[in-house]
């Protein structure tokens, strides 16, 4: 009998309120990149660094359903910060995560360039690494040398930058900043273009508008 690998598995958490291009734009970079078994998508709960969601959770995760039913790997949306009572961090998801997949698993977490360029301020965000790997979009045209990501991060990402192959078969501890994803779009503009009925289609997945317009979503 062959040696099965180990489950490589992808993360993308966020607030998804509204989920838009940009957040689908990532998750596909990246299931191309590393080819994981499971893309699992964890919308939050209150997460600390932001203040009132304006949807309901149940929203959130439909719109999350919508947006990467395409993706070219299997998709989960995992509901676990939706559940937790009071703040929800990263690290708590991530050792939740890897209770349940166990020590062998490739995990990555995927963030876009304004969590990079922040990710100091996260809590025990050097403890991420005992979790997970890192995989991060940078802003095109800048390395993890941008002057905008902090130097203490940017050093963590120079010792531990790996390839894609090596994230796949290694369970943790490796980061990845991808230069050439080029994604700026902000839940919040869209929100203020939604509240005025400006036009988002091209922000935002069509199924997602659908579902935003039928649901009165992002009205004053």
């Amino acid at each position: 009998m062959g040696v099965t690998s180990p489950r490589c598995i992808a993360v993308l958490g966020g607030s998804f309120d509204p989920v838009h291009n940009g957040h689908v734009a990532l998750a596909g970079y990246f299931a191309r990149l590393l080819v994981p078994d499971e893309m699992r998508i964890i919308p939050a709960g209150q997460p600390w660094q932001k203040q009132g969601l304006q949807t309901l959770p149940a929203h959130r995760v439909e719109m999350a359903r919508i947006a990467f039913r395409h993706l070219a790997v299997p998709v989960t949306i995992d509901e676990q910060e939706i559940r937790r009572t009071g703040a929800t961090y990263s690290i708590d998801t991530l050792r939740a995560l890897r209770e349940e997949l166990g020590p062998d698993a490739s995990i990555s977490f995927l963030m876009g360039a304004d969590q990079l360029q922040k990710l100091q301020t996260w809590k025990d965000w050097q403890a991420l690494f005992e979790l997970a790997h890192l995989c991060a979009a940078s802003r095109p045209g800048y390395g993890i040398d941008d002057t905008r990501i902090a130097p203490e991060v940017a050093r963590e990402f120079a010792r531990r930058a790996a390839t894609p192959e090596q994230i796949r078969h290694t369970p943790k501890g490796l980061a990845y900043v991808a230069t050439n994803l080029a994604v700026d779009i902000s839940a919040t503009q869209i929100r203020a273009a939604l509240e005025q009925d400006g036009d988002v289609a091209s922000l935002i997945p069509a199924g997602v508008l659908d579902y935003i317009q039928q649901h009165h979503l992002y009205r004053n």
